[in-house]
């Protein structure tokens, strides 16, 4: 998912590493370099916490592979710091975007893997066209993180997620919590990211029709103040917003603050997901961070579910820029990031994300993960929806910061998204 802490500078460059060729790990393609020869190729990486890891895995590999690797990162929107790329003509061999990315970008530059055999090993890769162009990197998911730590200190009691499906029985939670000495148990993230891309995006996914809401949305059809699940969500971020930690300063609190209230106990909830882990153990962890789904006082099929899927996906560069050699190399790496046992760690141990691979059982470093892994087991989880508008974030992040701040109403936020929906280019999917 997308926009955490930032990298300075447009652009990190890691080092210049080795990679096997396609044949080293049941891959498919043969890029085997010559004796003494290098291929080289680069990998775009988006999702900035985990471009440590990543370095320091690619510096690993190198020593017993003869490829030369260049991984980079920039916190510019994916979709716009890659065009720019194309039009330059110097792309990216793999590039880490966001699903939708994958029936753009990916549908006019991306290379079929239907062959490969990491394929078979998920249920998350993403297919346009025939072809196989998404690779799954990890799953994530949303929902209301909580310290369960914090909690027991202040009530003494132990914190049962399940015991809170409704927001009226959230909201008797939050007064125990401010009777027992935490004056404010909530904290909210202020990206446009975050209320956009993440919280408003429940309200076109914890539907029945979703592709139907979509497409009344932009017809100009749905009247959002009539909607149930709208109101719904919007009356359980209204308690949220009552109850914040920094409702003084709502839009200019930092995203550290929030995380830190959160790891430290200073609050007891947040809405967020799982990749805020390593934010959050930055601090002095208390332990027992979870996460549970959106109580709402709607009773529906989505009723104790989170939401989430398959987030960031790699596609292969097919351009002309690309040589078949490189990739080769590309698929070569694919496949040991999703089949071998150092991919396994890589992903698992080492960035704590849940895989998207049935063979990857090495368990997730992540607490919050490992309860997504649960959810995804048990069949609770709901589909992301994958399709918004380049800028829906942006622009619908803004009027959500609006709302956040109490510069707005409600019927004043919903014409906001309306007016946008009805104003904007159907995305082709």
């Amino acid at each position: 998912m997308n926009g955490k802490k930032l990298i300075a500078g447009a652009l990190a460059l890691a080092t210049a590493v080795g990679l096997a060729a396609c044949g080293s790990n049941g891959g498919n393609g043969g890029g085997n370099a010559s004796a003494g020869e290098k291929v080289s190729f680069t990998i775009f990486n988006s999702k900035n916490e985990i471009q440590e890891n990543l370095e320091n895995a690619a510096k690993k590999y190198s020593e017993e592979n003869n490829v030369n690797i260049e991984v980079y990162y920039s916190q510019d929107t994916v979709s716009a710091h890659l065009s720019t790329k194309y039009a330059s003509k110097d792309p990216y061999t793999i590039n880490m975007v966001d699903a939708k990315d994958v029936y753009t970008l990916g549908a006019m530059y991306g290379y079929d893997m239907s062959g490969q055999e990491w394929v078979a090993d998920t249920d998350y890769a993403i297919t346009a066209g025939g072809k196989v162009l998404g690779f799954p990197v990890c799953v994530e998911a949303r929902g209301i993180l909580y310290n369960a730590d914090a909690i027991k200190a202040t009530l003494g009691e132990d914190f049962d997620p399940a015991s809170i499906t409704t927001l009226d029985a959230f909201k008797a939670y939050l007064d125990r919590l401010v009777a027992g000495g935490m004056e404010a148990p909530t904290g909210i993230l202020k990206p446009d990211w975050s209320l956009a891309a993440h919280y408003l995006q429940q309200v076109y996914e914890e539907r029945e029709d979703v592709e139907g809401f979509i497409q009344g949305l932009y017809a100009g059809t749905v009247d959002l103040m009539q909607d149930a699940k709208f109101n719904a969500l919007m009356d359980t971020f209204d308690v949220l917003m009552e109850y914040n930690k920094f409702k003084s300063a709502p839009i200019s609190v930092e995203d550290d603050q929030v995380h830190q209230a959160m790891s430290e106990g200073e609050d007891a909830f947040q809405f967020g997901g799982c990749w805020e882990w390593n934010d959050i153990i930055d601090y002095n962890y208390t332990g027992n961070i979870g996460l549970m789904p959106v109580p709402q006082n709607l009773s529906d099929a989505y009723t104790g579910k989170i939401v989430g899927g398959g987030s960031k996906y790699f596609y292969v560069d097919n351009s002309e820029s690309t040589t078949q050699a490189q990739r080769d190399a590309a698929c070569a790496f694919l496949n040991w990031f999703a089949l071998s046992e150092d991919g396994h760690k890589l992903v698992s141990e080492d960035c704590a994300m849940v895989s998207p691979f049935k063979s990857n059982t090495v368990p997730c470093a992540n607490d919050i993960g490992a309860i997504v892994k649960q959810y995804v087991d048990a069949g609770m989880m709901v589909p992301n929806y994958d399709y918004d508008p380049d800028d829906h974030y942006s622009k619908l992040g803004a009027e959500m910061q609006r709302y956040l701040a109490q510069q707005c109403t409600r019927e004043q936020l919903a014409d906001a998204i309306e007016s946008y929906w009805a104003n904007v280019t159907p995305v082709e999917h």
